[in-house]
């Protein structure tokens, strides 16, 4: 029997997976192209080129800095649509919270063990094959820890699969040496996915101790922010931010990206609603009017995009927040008169995501203009308002104008986010390094640096093919 382009996943937000898909490609995308020699839009703002060092005092973004808000964004949108789906089910409340913690520590662990099985960490100076053949099998055993398992396995099977998933796992952090001569160590490990485990708990308890009081949620961004701004001067506040007692799974300074998860949570408490009344069922109508209206404002999305990191990184700020307006404006007089529930439901989106982009550009002067690192509270607005105006024309283009085929591949990594963030340094490159091809294709793109981005677009769209293979297969890893 053919495979369907898309698996049935029900109560699946197509949109948000092309959201989440289009961040994890573009991260993987961003960590492999030519180092040093392409312009400095093509890296992060504050890293520019040929050298690299960190600047603090370059302000602007370029796209590079846009992947992990919007990668933040999609876990935000996607937590009250989770929680909800397990609530509505019967799920006691100490069950889901136990689900929560049970998360952070799944996540935690693949932090912790694929930073250990990375082949450039193994050896990162003209490896061998071992370190390649090391960061394979690690990917292998992710497989049996994480893999969703059919309905039709039975729990032994499961449990034993996972145990020897783990005893694998164990073994390899336990033996493991590294060029510094180190063995396993607590505080080695990927810093954006012990980031992902803390959002992925403290986001979630907050939604469920505020899912009935969105405007509480957002309240408690007012405390986190007079927490973060005490912590610069002398004081208790100070004292207490920067300290932590397992500093190797927590710091309070990762509570900032609750400045973009905490709004996310309120677009996807949104999006739950639309759901529950047929989102996105309620589309098939040929209301061409419509359609028309609709397209025009994903194209208002699209622009939106080009002109704010346009002009963030070029530092024609003012042009580019009264541009801006024009765009965003635009886009909500198109959709002042709402004809069903769909469009009401992208408005309040567009107004939701226009709030924070205008409050981003407000704050824009303050900590001497918008950078990721170290972040700025204008980042967190300004990134959290552009991902809705990238979500709402996805949801468009997949749910409206019938895009979904052809954004196929963007939807399934979106639905296998984790095969896909371990999937380049823990199967593309080895496989491609071991057979010879990595090195023939080095030496034909050597001559250009955008030769090299070209090669680098390819690795990434095989990782996307790989991707999808699993995700037609049904094979999930879940944490």
């Amino acid at each position: 029997m053919k495979q369907p382009v898309i698996p049935d996943l029900p109560g699946r937000a197509h949109g948000l997976d092309a959201l989440r898909g289009s961040a994890i490609l573009m991260m993987v995308l961003s960590g492999i192209i030519p180092f040093g020699v392409l312009p400095a839009w093509m890296y992060h703002a504050q890293v520019p080129p040929p050298d690299h060092a960190f600047d603090p005092g370059i302000a602007g973004i370029t796209w590079v800095d846009l992947v992990f808000p919007l990668f933040l964004f999609s876990m935000g949108v996607a937590i009250p649509l989770a929680l909800n789906r397990r609530l509505e089910r019967g799920t006691r409340l100490s069950e889901v919270c136990t689900s929560i913690a049970g998360r952070g520590v799944m996540l935690f662990f693949f932090a912790l063990f694929l930073q250990h099985v990375r082949p450039a960490v193994l050896q990162p100076a003209d490896p061998e094959s071992w370190p390649y053949l090391a960061g394979i099998a690690g990917f292998g055993l992710l497989f049996l820890i994480y893999t969703r398992p059919p309905a039709m396995w039975s729990r032994n099977l499961v449990r034993g699969l996972r145990i020897a998933g783990f005893a694998g796992a164990i073994a390899m952090l336990v033996f493991l040496q590294y060029p510094d001569g180190s063995g396993f160590s607590l505080y080695r490990s990927d810093i954006i996915l012990v980031v992902l485990a803390n959002m992925a708990v403290f986001a979630s308890l907050i939604w469920l101790a505020t899912r009935h009081r969105p405007l509480m949620r957002l309240g408690l961004l007012a405390f986190l922010a007079a927490l973060m701004l005490a912590a610069n001067e002398e004081g208790w506040v100070s004292a207490f931010w920067n300290d932590s007692p397992v500093p190797w799974i927590f710091r309070f300074d990762y509570l900032k990206y609750l400045f973009i998860l905490l709004p996310a949570t309120v677009a996807g408490d949104l999006l739950h609603d639309a759901m529950k009344k047929g989102y996105p069922e309620t589309l098939r109508g040929n209301n061409r009017q419509s359609h028309r209206k609709l397209m025009l404002v994903s194209l208002a999305g699209a622009a939106l995009l080009l002109v704010v990191l346009t002009g963030l990184f070029t530092r024609h700020v003012v042009a580019a927040f009264m541009v801006s307006i024009v765009i965003m404006g635009s886009g909500l007089w198109l959709l002042r008169h709402t004809s069903d529930e769909t469009e009401r439901l992208f408005r309040i989106l567009l107004l939701h995501g226009t709030f924070w982009l205008l409050l981003g550009f407000f704050a824009e002067p303050f900590e001497g203009g918008i950078r990721k690192d170290h972040a700025t509270f204008s980042y967190y607005f300004v990134t959290t308002g552009l991902s809705i105006w990238i979500l709402v024309p996805l949801m468009i283009w997949i749910d409206v104008l019938g895009g979904r085929r052809r954004l196929s591949l963007l939807i399934q990594n979106g639905q296998n986010p984790m095969i896909a963030y371990a999937g380049m340094q823990n199967a593309i490159l080895p496989v491609l390094t071991l057979t010879g091809l990595h090195d023939m294709l080095v030496g034909l793109t050597v001559f250009n640096p955008w030769f090299g981005v070209a090669r680098a677009l390819l690795y990434t769209l095989l990782l996307a093919i790989m991707v999808r293979f699993f995700t037609r297969k049904k094979i999930f890893w879940r944490s």
